[in-house]
């Protein structure tokens, strides 16, 4: 008898923590709604599961219980106002349920991803109809002027992450949000960096970061490969890193990366030069800053993917060739 309760209690818990991942997945999902910005009515005095069903009915939500659920759990059932509202295309559920119990127009919300370029950024920010675009004839210098603290450089100054917001808002003040984060997690995680790093300043440790970002999309790699830069800038060793010359192509890279393009000199070529390159090439998260602060100490001066995402990693350029081998060069097909 005493095994069947706990069973059952068992039973319970798993599927009330089940529940619990389904409604907070269902909560922060983009409801995806068809027309770039949406108009909707809540009808005066309605309760919450009128609420809900009216929403179904102006093809918000497709059921109205995962709603009413959410609402019943963080406590918002009471305070649920009628009105006009104006729905943004990637508005939650969560989103949602927060503008109708303050009584304002819902907020967007936009993604900054770790990996991309600012140029990608802006390109973004363009494209979304929540956010008042203000900067679209400015330079990047010109934007810099603006919600920097006197860069010349715009890439990588900013920290992907998903923003919040009210219809309407500037591009600029988001951007400045999102500059005012990187600062504040770069210099937490400067002045807790591990000792004897050969940085001089934390904008090199960004750069860095950013090379480590676009070197691996795997969060147990980002230590080792920074560990292996590491140990290439302290013999002398360049970086001979294909994302920074990539990034110095510009719009001449096509998808594919030529031997001559290894050895055409740009300020971005880590194969014709040493050390750091002079910028940030993308936007690094949080993980590769701390991974570049805090690298693992390895003998390690090379690194080949193996095709998996994954990398194998070398003490010596002999070891290293044999892993090329092994892992990018295809063996002929027997006729």
């Amino acid at each position: 008898m005493m095994r069947l309760i706990r069973f059952g209690i068992n039973a319970s818990i798993i599927v009330a923590v089940l529940c619990s991942v389904l409604l907070f997945q269902y909560a922060r999902t983009s409801l995806k709604l068809s027309p770039q910005a949406q108009e909707i009515i809540i009808q005066p005095k309605s309760g919450l599961r009128s609420i809900a069903n009216q929403l179904v009915e102006q093809k918000v939500l497709g059921s109205p219980w995962p709603f009413i659920l959410l609402a019943k759990i963080l406590e918002k059932e009471q305070n649920l106002k009628a009105g006009d509202y104006t729905l943004n295309k990637n508005v939650t559920p969560y989103q949602l349920l927060l503008s109708l119990n303050r009584g304002k127009a819902t907020q967007g919300s936009i993604t900054f991803i770790e990996g991309k370029t600012f140029k990608q950024m802006r390109e973004k920010i363009a494209k979304n109809d929540a956010i008042k675009n203000t900067t679209q004839a400015l330079s990047d210098a010109e934007i810099m002027k603006l919600v920097g603290n006197g860069e010349a450089h715009a890439e990588g100054l900013f920290f992907p992450d998903t923003f919040y917001f009210d219809r309407g808002t500037q591009d600029t003040i988001l951007l400045k949000r999102a500059y005012d984060s990187m600062q504040a997690k770069l210099n937490q995680a400067w002045n807790n960096r591990a000792p004897n790093l050969p940085y001089k300043n934390s904008y090199e440790a960004l750069i860095m970061a950013s090379v480590v970002e676009k070197e691996t999309g795997k969060n147990s790699e980002r230590p080792m490969i920074a560990g292996v830069f590491l140990n290439r800038l302290r013999i002398g060793m360049r970086l001979q890193t294909d994302p920074t010359v990539i990034y110095g192509m510009g719009k001449k890279y096509d998808g594919n990366i030529r031997r001559k393009d290894l050895q055409t000199d740009t300020i971005y070529n880590t194969y014709t030069r040493s050390g750091l390159p002079p910028t940030p090439i993308a936007m690094p998260g949080l993980a590769s800053i701390e991974a570049t602060l805090h690298p693992q100490q390895t003998k390690a001066l090379y690194f080949v993917g193996k095709g998996d995402g994954s990398h194998a990693f070398s003490n010596s350029l002999a070891e290293h060739n044999q892993a090329v081998s092994k892992y990018q060069l295809k063996p002929k097909t027997k006729k």
